[in-house]
């Protein structure tokens, strides 16, 4: 019988991990166009899952499939390409706060499309959640006036894929290995990503002698390998054991770690948002804290 708290475990895994990808994507678009960076990430992360998980392939049931393709489109493709655009002109801090959306649009398509139902204390804690977030969302506008906030719209467009993304693995994905589901995902978007990476200019020779390519290369790497390729597998897991509203709650604790990343990167922040950092963690006890 596994541990009730197996499920929190998975949980800090992915905050600390999925938290530091916001300044990884940062500081690869020092030598990275966002096509580029969107691109390779999706290539990498492709190669490892293929390479790891290619013959769990030959078990998913046709049926499947179409699933495996809309999710890894939702939850891979698209996002990769998004958050590397959007933080071409917001802090990597503000890209992580705004991916919090996730838990309230997961509630939302859950209940309106994939019939998931979420009780009274989980919608509750999803909007104190939510409040935290904006607060966050407010005093980081202020502190840093000059970004484009219109390129938020990326984010927040990701996290409509993902909240649709974590209710199709729960709906129609929920008895697919979670590798096998990573593995399908990438099976068919490697393909695409290296198509925009050819017409990207990546092989050009000003891009090949960029004095950043190299670090940046590496940053994509680590990336590919922590913030996607096993962090994939773990959360597929992680829904598969709990709940989708839990399983996106990740994204409440990653905006914590991305300010601290964001601190050290010399990116704003105030004692306000340190306040709604902990509203946000209320929230997430808030939503999942057992019944007497």
């Amino acid at each position: 019988m596994k541990s009730p708290n197996i499920k929190w475990i998975y949980l800090l895994i992915l905050s600390v991990i999925w938290g530091s990808s916001f300044i990884l994507i940062k500081k690869s678009l020092l030598g990275l166009t966002p096509y580029q960076l969107g691109a390779l990430r999706t290539i990498f992360t492709g190669i490892i899952l293929l390479s790891a998980g290619f013959f769990h392939l030959k078990n998913v049931p046709k049926s499947k499939w179409k699933w495996l393709l809309l999710s890894g489109l939702l939850g891979s493709f698209f996002p990769a390409f998004f958050f590397a655009i959007a933080e071409t002109e917001i802090d990597s801090a503000v890209a992580s706060i705004l991916n919090s959306l996730v838990p309230l649009n997961t509630i939302i398509l859950g209940f309106a499309i994939f019939k998931i139902a979420s009780t009274k204390r989980q919608i509750i804690g999803v909007i104190v959640g939510f409040i935290g977030t904006s607060v966050l969302i407010l005093k980081g506008s202020e502190l840093n006036p000059n970004q484009n906030y219109l390129y938020a719209g990326f984010v927040i467009a990701s996290t409509l894929m993902y909240a649709a993304n974590v209710n199709i693995i729960k709906r129609h994905l929920q008895d697919v290995k979670p590798l096998a589901i990573a593995a399908g995902n990438y099976a068919f978007i490697v393909l695409p990503a290296f198509i925009v990476l050819l017409f990207s200019g990546f092989f050009s020779s000003e891009r090949l002698h960029h004095p950043h390519l190299i670090s940046s290369l590496g940053f994509v790497v680590i990336l590919s390998v922590f913030g996607t390729a096993i962090a994939k597998v773990v959360f597929n897991k992680l829904v598969q054991i709990s709940t989708p509203v839990f399983a996106s709650s990740v994204t409440y604790i990653m905006p914590i770690i991305a300010l601290i990343w964001g601190i050290l990167d010399g990116e704003a922040f105030s004692i306000v948002q340190a306040l709604a950092a902990v509203l946000i963690l209320f929230g997430v006890y808030l939503s999942h804290r057992r019944k007497t």
